[in-house]
């Protein structure tokens, strides 16, 4: 699942305009990883922890372990200086000052659920984040990939406008894992390596508005049933269910 994080976390700041966390610049970054302890956070950790750019690394989350993650994640031989923060009490300290704050944070689905039936849990998760960014980090990029991410990205933002501190350049949804399902399935269709297959997928991260552009695929898609031409666009509409 952290595959829908690389590429976004990677590139956030040069796709939205932010030069000051582009690779040409000095390499002197905090993330922040708010949710941190699970499936999605600590394998994201690891990879930031890797990251050249970033010279302080952040974890937060509300389970006990957290500060255990970021202890076993410091003795990794690279640069990064990691912190753990666990509680509400230290999401203050976590966020302060961050340049980056990816949020993982929230309730997984499981089997049987949508996206959207995470709604109640999720989003005063994601309005208690939003509000200590608009406090201690109010210029960070704000990447989101807690689900539903369609609703959690509004739900950020007008935290951030009522604080008056929101940049529409730096509040996104993460939703990259369509685009890798997509050229995943395709890839397996045509029996090419899916590395090589380039597909938009556009409509944002929840359910039946996820819209693969298969007619724009490259290579083109070998499909001409219609049928399975649904089929495959309902497949990676709902690939999440297939993960247990």
């Amino acid at each position: 699942m952290f595959s829908r994080v690389l590429k976004p976390v990677a590139g956030v700041a040069v796709q939205n305009g932010a030069k000051n966390f582009s690779t040409t610049s000095q390499k002197n970054f905090k993330v922040v990883v708010a949710g941190a302890a699970g499936g999605i956070g600590q394998p994201l950790a690891l990879l930031l922890k890797q990251n050249p750019l970033v010279t302080r690394l952040a974890l937060y989350d509300i389970a006990p372990v957290t500060p255990g993650v970021g202890v076993d994640l410091s003795h990794m031989d690279t640069p990064a200086k990691v912190s753990g923060h666990k509680g509400p009490e230290e999401l203050p300290a976590a966020i302060k000052d961050a340049d980056v704050v990816v949020i993982p944070a929230g309730v997984p689905r499981k089997p049987g659920m949508t996206r959207d039936d995470l709604f109640n849990t999720n989003a005063s998760i994601v309005r208690d984040i939003a509000a200590s960014i608009a406090q201690n980090a109010p210029k960070a990029i704000v990447a989101i990939i807690t689900n539903p991410v369609n609703s959690m990205v509004p739900i950020a933002s007008e935290v951030l406008k009522k604080a008056g501190v929101y940049d529409p350049a730096r509040v996104l949804g993460v939703t990259t894992l369509d685009v890798v399902r997509a050229a995943a399935f395709i890839g397996e269709i045509n029996g090419v390596d899916p590395r090589s297959v380039t597909i938009p997928v556009i409509g944002g991260h929840s359910g039946v508005t996820i819209i693969p552009v298969l007619s724009q695929s490259q290579p083109a898609v070998k499909l001409s049933d219609q049928a399975k031409i649904k089929a495959l666009t309902e497949r990676i509409q709902e690939a999440g269910t297939e993960v247990r």
